[in-house]
């Protein structure tokens, strides 16, 4: 089946609602810009990558259920640990922020506590680290420098694929979809870390390829109609493409719906973060990117081939 035949051929005025989606986008955006200055003055809830914590690995000789692990560490008041279980090797994996209080090293407790309260389930410690507050801004550092960086790519790569002004519109769609996340994980109290990181950074580039679909027919049109308005000339090139968007943004979707559900801990966040921002990037692409190209029209007739 053709993409264009799984909606048919549509004629929907995507530019006629421009300016409510301006309005929607401008709401979401200042949201996402607050959620960052929070989360950069430490407000937000870091993971230990960036805010700094500890992590302990044990490999016990008999299975231990996780919710026991928990409530044990809660006994000793430990309440804010997160557990990740491997229940193939027997594992679990305590992590643990900066702001747990002990009286002695937040490993060695860790350690005594399940020693104290699980003596008929002797284990090893396979692994112990600590992530420091200068470790934590330097990641911080890291990741901004990434996502900024992904931002210049995309420009650089969409103005020589098309023009200037494409590039920028893609960064600015791109850029409004990575800060909304951002806040609602904010609003969630969801935890940042690497994980999520990586979810921005992927959800950049599937949002800019969608982006770059539509631009392209677009940008055909716009060879070959130019004396018609360029609204008229963005609605074609978006309702041609639709059938396409919808189904590829589904497909995704179904994907990331059963890792969100099925995947496990480990990755419940990042697979919410591409869910989200699949939905929104979906959005972005007709209006946001697109409607960018009425505001700023540059010269008439000058399109790359």
């Amino acid at each position: 089946m053709k993409f264009t035949e799984f909606i048919g051929e549509t004629h929907i005025d995507f530019m006629g609602f421009r300016k409510y989606a301006f309005i929607f986008s401008g709401i979401l955006t200042l949201i996402g810009l607050i959620a960052i200055i929070q989360i950069l003055l430490g407000h937000g809830n870091l993971g230990i990558d960036f805010g700094g914590g500890t992590a302990v690995q044990l490999k016990f000789e008999k299975p231990l259920k996780i919710d026991v692990a928990r409530a044990l560490l809660i006994k000793n008041g430990i309440e804010d640990a997160e557990l990740q279980e491997f229940p193939d090797d027997n594992k679990i994996l305590i992590r643990l922020k900066k702001l747990v209080a002990t009286t002695e090293p937040v490993a060695d407790r860790v350690i005594s506590i399940f020693r104290q309260d699980v003596p008929d389930n002797t284990f090893i410690v396979d692994s112990s680290f600590e992530i420091g507050p200068t470790v934590g801004r330097k990641l911080q550092k890291d990741a901004i420098t990434a996502v900024v960086l992904s931002f210049i790519g995309i420009i650089i790569y969409v103005a020589l694929r098309f023009e200037f002004r494409f590039g920028v519109a893609a960064a600015i769609a791109t850029f409004h979809d990575v800060i909304v996340v951002v806040g609602l994980f904010y609003l969630l109290d969801k935890e940042i870390n690497l994980l999520v990181i990586t979810a921005l950074l992927t959800l950049a580039g599937y949002s800019v390829t969608d982006t770059v679909v539509i631009f392209d027919r677009i940008r055909e049109y716009l060879r070959v109609r130019r004396k018609e308005p360029i609204e008229v000339i963005i609605n074609n090139g978006i309702n041609h493409v639709l059938g396409r968007s919808i189904l590829v943004s589904f497909t995704t979707l179904m994907v990331l719906i059963a890792l969100f559900f099925f995947g496990g801990d480990v990755i419940h966040d990042f697979s919410f973060a591409l869910l989200i921002g699949v939905l929104i990037g979906s959005y972005s692409s007709i209006f946001v990117a697109s409607p960018l190209l009425t505001i700023w029209k540059g010269k008439s007739g000058i399109f790359k081939r």
